[in-house]
C-alpha cells in the first residue's frame, strides 16, 4: 500500500491551497482518512478526518475555512484550505487506514501517514 500526498506551498494570508492524498496498491478497503499538521515546536494535531460514512470532523480552528472531501473512485482525500492564516503554517500529513490483500492472498491492516507537505502562510 502506498500513500502519496501533494499540494501545499506558500501563500499570503487570505489565500487558498488544496492538498490531495491518494492511496494505491493492494487495497481491499480504505476506511478512515484524515489530515494532520504539525507546527514547529508543537504537537501534531488533527485538522480534519472523514470516515467511510463521509462523516467529517474538523478542528475548531479550521471550521468554516477548510473542507475535507473524498473521492472513493480515485482513493483520494482532499483538503481545501481557504482564508488561510499564518497560524495554519506547518507540515501537513495525510493518514489513511484500512485492509489490504496481496496477490498471494495475505491480508492485513494498514495505518499509514504520508510524508510531510509544507504549507507556509505569510502575513
Amino acid at each position: 500500500v502506498q500513500l502519496v500526498g501533494s499540494g501545499g506551498g506558500s501563500v499570503q494570508a487570505g489565500g487558498s491551497l488544496r492538498l490531495s492524498c491518494t492511496a494505491s496498491g493492494s487495497l481491499a478497503t480504505i476506511n478512515d482518512m484524515a489530515w494532520y499538521r504539525q507546527a514547529p515546536g508543537k504537537w501534531r494535531e488533527l485538522v480534519a478526518g472523514i470516515d467511510t460514512a463521509d462523516t467529517i470532523n474538523y478542528a475548531d480552528s479550521v471550521k468554516g475555512r477548510f473542507t475535507c472531501s473524498r473521492d472513493n473512485a480515485k482513493n483520494t482525500v482532499y483538503l481545501q484550505m481557504n482564508s488561510l492564516k499564518p497560524e495554519d503554517s506547518g507540515v501537513y500529513y495525510c493518514k489513511a487506514n484500512g485492509f489490504y490483500e496481496s496477490s498471494t492472498g495475505r491480508r492485513g491492516f494498514y495505518d499509514y501517514y504520508t510524508e510531510g507537505i509544507q504549507v507556509t502562510v505569510s502575513s
